[in-house]
């Protein structure tokens, strides 16, 4: 079957994560993906451990469904072997530091002249533009300075990072999105375009409900724990022998976790009538709830909750949460054979589409394992012309 990205042909010369991140999104729709990398270790991600039989496990699930090609860009004959690629591409991804790509000869302007059809996708730190644009940036940069950090973790506690590098992986995706946006712009137009974006815009973009908050009140949205800032009760809760998440919020549903719960005189209690009064009293709410949950098992609640509508869910590790029936019957976890590596699981393709779907077709490439297909392809090519 035709996959949906199947025509487009892609240029990833990203390494770590939020890039490769970005090319293996449109990788896993069919699109042909050639990492080029550096003749020494290639990506840096192929040194990041665990290790299966001296690959690396990080790499090879950010990398899926790309051909790897070595090119040395300080070599004139790479560069321009290169270029010869970017004339029969759709797609560049890239990130850089700003400035890196035009300094060596592949920036925006240089690329778009030799193929002005060719969507060019810059991933940074902070974007190409404005007076943070050419420093460095890391996912842990940018929780730091978007806000995300100052509002996670205890009440009481200091600024914590969210253990997921949540502005890497939203940064690849939004590069991705911009790139088919800007191929669908191409229909009509016939022009490629630059797509920028960073890791700092993903950031500030997540903080929604604390935008809003400061928008509307001019004041700094307080770090609230597990406590939600505009639904009450909603979050994990700790249960006789573990955790369950309870989204009890819409008022129907108010009323039924206190029926299960066996406290239906809350349903009236004029501290937590409405949605906005609970989440004002949602200190003494969750105190007082949370005495009830302590009294069973998590699977119990759950069970119960879930029996009469109420959303909910018991707090898995990812051991659990990779062998749930779900994400089985989802087909999250799938089997791919490495030629290193040997048969090794990865994540699922988590974009369905009823028609043209996505699949992991072929391992992580070894560092340079296609070099030489890529280069007898465009010979004949060239020959053809």
């Amino acid at each position: 079957m035709t996959m949906a990205l199947s025509h487009l042909k892609v240029l990833d010369l990203t390494s770590n994560l939020s890039g490769p991140y970005c090319a293996m999104i449109l990788a896993d729709q069919g699109a042909d993906v050639i990492k080029i990398e550096r003749p020494d270790v290639g990506d840096d991600m192929r040194l990041t451990p665990p290790f299966i039989n001296g690959e690396s496990a990080p790499f090879m699930l950010f990398n899926r469904n790309k051909r790897s090609m070595i090119l040395d860009f300080k070599d004139p004959a790479d560069l321009e072997q290169f270029k010869l690629l970017v004339a029969d591409a759709d797609v560049l991804v890239e990130n850089f530091k700003p400035g890196t790509a035009e300094r060596i000869g592949v920036g925006y302007d240089a690329m778009h002249a030799l193929n002005p059809r060719l969507v060019y996708c810059s991933i940074s730190g902070f974007g190409q533009t404005g007076p943070y644009a050419k420093r460095g940036g890391f996912d842990l940069i940018s929780q730091g300075m978007t806000g995300l950090a100052a509002v996670c973790g205890d009440e009481d506690g200091p600024p914590h990072r969210l253990p997921i590098p949540v502005t890497d992986l939203c940064g690849g995706m939004n590069g991705a999105l911009g790139v088919l946006t800007a191929i669908a712009a191409r229909e009509q137009t016939g022009e490629g375009q630059h797509v920028d974006t960073s890791l700092y815009e993903a950031g500030l973009a997540l903080g929604v409900y604390e935008a809003a908050y400061h928008f509307a009140t001019d004041e700094v949205p307080p770090r609230l724990g597990q406590r939600h800032r505009g639904s009450a009760p909603y979050q994990i809760f700790k249960t006789k022998d573990g955790y369950v998440t309870v989204g009890g919020a819409a008022q129907k549903f108010w009323s039924i976790t206190c029926n299960v719960l066996g406290c239906p005189e809350l349903i009236d209690d004029p501290r937590f009538a409405a949605k906005a009064d609970r989440v004002k009293n949602n200190v003494e709410l969750v105190d007082i709830l949370e005495t009830y949950f302590a009294k069973e098992t998590t699977d119990h609640w759950f069970q119960a909750l879930d029996a009469q509508g109420v959303p909910a869910g018991p707090v898995q590790d990812h051991k659990e949460a990779l062998s749930d029936p779900q994400a089985l019957a989802r087909d999250m976890v799938v089997k791919v054979n490495h030629p290193t590596a040997g048969e090794t699981k990865t994540l699922g393709v988590h974009i369905k589409l009823s028609d043209t779907p996505g699949a992991v077709r072929r391992p992580a490439p070894r560092h340079g394992e296609h070099t030489e297909e890529i280069i007898a392809d465009l010979a004949k090519r060239k020959a053809a012309e």
